[in-house]
């Protein structure tokens, strides 16, 4: 599935989700908090606007490598850092503007880009506190580096994993990702699957119209 066919559908999943939206028939507190709080979120934060200007000029500096991805999912991801305020980052994917998001969410946060597997480094017992997974063209790469992370991941932590729904090979990850034990309370957006890991809370699954 390209990008131009994502697009399409996505009229028609919106409308599949609509009662899915705001909240809607959410009753932890925990979960309709982040929802309504974090992923519907619309105030303008004062870093967009610089964070528009950084992504203009590293368009500039990689322009073959460099990978566009919506607004909206950037904004998220910039949104969801500043609430879980992580120590350590972990962004594994091409080449994107996501990474600005992420550090300009959590300033002074431990940052680790990787593109490929042999570039991801992890010091010997630093966990992984916020993990970005954005690759699901290669389904290999996003269940290796998931299993890599995953043993690293304590109560605070919050992985989210771009693409859950974009097709069967990343369907059937994105389940057995929600169904491991060691996760929590999982949040399916059909663009992205959020994981906590906080077990201290009931684990639940919940559909959101994003």
């Amino acid at each position: 599935m390209n990008r131009i066919s994502i697009l399409c559908k996505r009229p028609f999943v919106r409308l599949a989700r609509f009662r899915h939206r705001c909240g809607y028939g959410v009753h932890s507190p925990f979960a309709f908090h982040l929802i309504t709080g974090v992923i519907y979120e619309t105030a303008p934060y004062y870093k967009y606007a610089s964070l528009l200007e950084g992504e203009k000029w590293q368009a500039t500096q990689h322009p073959r490598s460099w990978r566009e991805e919506p607004l909206r999912v950037k904004r998220l991801l910039f949104r969801l850092v500043n609430y879980a305020r992580p120590e350590t980052i972990v962004d594994a994917g091409p080449l994107s503007a996501s990474g600005l998001y992420l550090k300009a969410g959590r300033e002074g946060a431990a940052y680790t880009a990787a593109a490929e597997l042999d570039e991801l480094f992890l010091e010997a017992g630093v966990p992984v506190d916020f993990l970005y997974l954005h690759d699901w063209r290669r389904p290999d790469f996003v269940e290796e580096v998931f299993r890599l992370c995953v043993g690293r991941a304590r109560g605070c932590s919050v992985f989210v994993i771009e693409g859950i729904r974009y097709t069967s090979a990343m369907r059937r990850l994105w389940d057995a990702m929600r169904q491991d034990e060691r996760c929590g309370i999982t949040f399916d957006l059909y663009d992205l699957g959020i994981i906590f890991f906080d077990r201290t809370k009931i684990k639940q699954h919940y559909l959101v119209n994003f």
